[in-house]
């Protein structure tokens, strides 16, 4: 699987593009639709995921999911117009010769999400360099979000690259002696 980040918005959102042979899953299209699909190409998008239902990470959804003709997919506790499928804990997702799983991390909202593919997290506003995501937004819930860090994503390997909403990679083991 390869990844490719992408910074859209003034919120300087993460958005990502996962590639596996010709076929391709969009994270999070924040904003700026034109800049995420000149850097998707001429490859297959055949699902677009959002981490949860905040502005800054759904912007550009519509429009995206309107080129490339595809789907788009959130958990039902975070649920906006725009969405054509309900995402559930545990739940996995072939593309090409990957596999995607869903974890269900409430904490940020409701219904946030992490990924997870191989060695790889896509973390959302779960977890950040140095911490948790932000609590204080309507729905947020800071004891859900740390229970959702322990118990969801703690439990992977110290060498799982953790890729945030906003900002720079971490990994699972750096993080850990944080909690």
């Amino acid at each position: 699987m390869e990844l490719k980040r992408i910074i859209v918005g003034g919120l300087e959102n993460n958005c990502y593009i996962l590639k596996s042979g010709t076929t391709g899953i969009i994270v999070d299209p924040g904003d700026e639709a034109q800049k995420i699909l000149n850097a998707v190409g001429d490859l297959k998008i055949m699902l677009i995921l959002a981490t949860h239902r905040h502005f800054d990470h759904i912007t550009a959804l519509q429009q995206v999911k309107k080129a490339l003709e595809t789907r788009a997919a959130i958990h039902r506790l975070d649920w906006v117009s725009g969405f054509d499928e309900e995402l559930e804990d545990g739940q996995v997702i072939e593309f090409g010769r990957d596999t995607l799983k869903v974890l269900h991390t409430p904490g940020h909202t409701p219904g946030g999400c992490c990924f997870l593919v191989n060695d790889v997290l896509i973390s959302g506003d779960t977890l950040f360099p140095n911490g948790p995501g932000n609590t204080a937004f309507p729905g947020g819930d800071e004891k859900a979000i740390l229970k959702s860090i322990r118990e969801k994503l703690l439990v992977l390997s110290d060498e799982t690259v953790v890729y945030p909403g906003h900002g720079p990679k971490t990994t699972i083991g750096k993080e850990r002696s944080l909690y």
